[in-house]
């Protein structure tokens, strides 16, 4: 190839294969994360039983909906920040970005990951300090003003805290866990959670990589994407299914009902995602003959022809370029281009002699764009996206008021502690690994390490990708409706009596009065009692 333009071919450099392996950066990530999650993991069950302990029964569902809105703005920001973070270079500050020849719409390109984790960190730093001046118990609300309850109230906390001190926490540890492990509602309950999130963190984790692959974005654009379309209407989601809960006083057995049909509808609403669908990407030597007639992508399709067997040109690069028929490359060196004029990104490739065109054959530095129709596919997709996720957020509220009002209000630190155990270990950590894997079978070409090893996938096969990513989540979905109805038969064969108060002072009796009311005593909403009916009893 004339006129500067080079190819870069695999080193074979033993010494700096061996300093790259015995790098141990890793860790400090690995450790700054286990750190990171030891302080977080917390705040969501000790938190959301704060909020149950304290709050009024209709009011907790709304602070609850308040509490997972706070905590989806933050995935927000964090996605913008992610976004604009993905469209600087790595190395930016360390190398002249106007002799780079990738764009962030590349493969090959990576973003500058390290400068998220220094915000986020300060951030984290500070947010920390109102913690440290939260109380630790408070009155009931909606007794503030009522000496006589807060004495009472203060005077059981104490002999609770003298009974720890004398018996330890694991006294009352077994005890609970057998109770959680013999509550049918729970136990379903923890089993749906982590079903729905071995879909859902695929999806999540995955879905920047499907819009790249699917529609041709960039992963800046994609990140961007989602964090618009998809965190406000789950917001939304979060707030109205709070209000409503709060303004129509709904009951454990109505939340119940709320959250598994509403979650059915967006199911359902979920299978059009299978027809927004782009073809894949034509790129010569891989799905794509020269002539331009589609192959077999599984066939070992020829990288070389005749127009480029005598350029010497390797086999494994991934530089892809554009050539003005509409069909994509490995190479400018593979396209059989002789001459190049321009720099960096601007470098435009003539006389490549496998590019078929009328005229001066050329191109241009990227894979092909997928066109308009790809563009308005991509809207529907993410339209459809929102939809789902402002009907899952919907019904995300009661569902989890069902978890909560399952438990005993002695129980629920643990209770909640443990299912979102559950989740992490069963979901958040196998999900992305078996996903990952299946997404790699996708595989069309592997990009080269200096070594010679394999490195990241360069593209997939878009058809099998959408297959997998799609339809994997949703046969995950579709078997948690089992254990779902099973909830609801179980709740219509308890008697739930006390659900439909309209006002008054709450008192919660946990007090268990033997296996002929077990379900009572396990589902049981508190009762409602007014000032003078709740003196007298106290």
């Amino acid at each position: 190839m004339e006129n500067g333009t080079q190819i870069l071919r695999p080193t074979q450099d033993p010494s700096e294969c061996t300093k790259e392996v015995k790098s141990l950066m890793w860790v400090y990530v690995l450790v700054g994360n286990i750190v990171r999650g030891m302080g977080e993991t917390p705040i969501l069950p000790l938190g959301i039983s704060y909020i149950e302990d304290f709050a009024k029964s209709e009011n907790s569902p709304l602070y609850i909906g308040l509490i997972e809105t706070g905590a989806i703005i933050g995935p927000l920001i964090g996605l913008l920040l992610a976004s604009f973070c993905a469209n600087v270079y790595v190395d930016t500050g360390s190398v002249n970005t106007d002799d780079l020849t990738i764009t962030p719409t590349d493969t090959r390109w990576v973003g500058a990951w390290w400068f998220g984790f220094l915000i986020c960190a300060g951030v984290n730093v500070l947010t920390a300090i109102p913690f440290f001046f939260l109380p630790k118990t408070l009155p009931k609300e909606g007794l503030e003003n009522n000496a006589d309850i807060i004495k009472n109230e203060n005077e059981d906390k104490q002999r609770e805290e003298d009974k720890k001190e004398k018996y330890g926490i694991t006294k009352d540890f077994l005890p609970f866990m057998k109770s959680l492990s013999c509550n049918p509602i729970y136990m379903l309950f923890i089993l749906i959670s982590v079903i729905q999130f071995n879909a859902f963190v695929s999806m999540i984790s995955f879905m920047p990589k499907y819009i790249e692959q699917q529609y041709g974005k960039s992963s800046s654009d994609a990140i961007f994407l989602i964090g618009i379309y998809n965190l406000p209407p789950i917001c939304i989601g979060y707030i109205i299914g709070g209000l409503i809960m709060k303004k129509f006083k709904i009951t454990v057995k109505q939340a119940a009902h709320i959250g598994c049909w509403l979650s059915l509808l967006e199911y359902l609403l979920y299978f059009l995602s299978f027809l927004v669908t782009c073809e894949n990407s034509s790129v010569v030597g891989i799905n794509t003959s020269y002539e331009g007639i589609p192959q077999d992508l599984y066939m070992g399709n020829n990288i070389f022809a005749n127009c480029n067997v005598d350029c010497n040109c390797p086999s494994k690069i991934w530089d892809p370029v554009c050539g003005n028929n509409g069909l994509s490359y490995l190479s400018a060196c593979l396209a059989g281009c002789e001459t190049s004029i321009g720099m960096g990104i601007n470098m435009v490739f003539q006389n490549c002699s496998c590019i078929q065109t009328s005229g001066n054959s050329s191109a241009v530095l990227g894979l092909c764009d997928k066109g308009p129709d790809c563009f308005l596919m991509l809207q529907y997709f993410l339209i459809l996206s929102a939809m789902s996720s402002f009907i899952y957020s919907l019904a995300a509220i009661p569902g989890y008021m069902v978890l909560l009002r399952c438990m005993k209000s002695e129980e629920k630190s643990l209770g909640v502690g443990l299912h979102t155990f559950c989740t992490r270990v069963f979901a958040g950590i196998p999900a992305p690994i078996y996903f990952g894997a299946l997404m790699d079978s996708t595989c069309l070409h592997w990009g080269t390490l200096k070594c010679g090893e394999s490195g990241a996938c360069r593209i997939y096969d878009s058809t099998t990708f959408r297959y997998i990513y799609l339809g994997l989540p949703a046969a995950l979905r579709g078997s948690s409706f089992v254990p779902a109805l099973i909830i609801l038969i179980l709740l219509r064969k308890c008697h739930l009596p006390g659900e439909n108060a309209s006002s008054g002072t709450e008192l919660i009796e946990t007090k268990v009065k033997g296996k002929k009311n077990e379900c009572k005593d396990m589902y049981q909403k508190p009762t409602v009692l007014n000032d003078d009916e709740l003196k007298t009893k106290l």
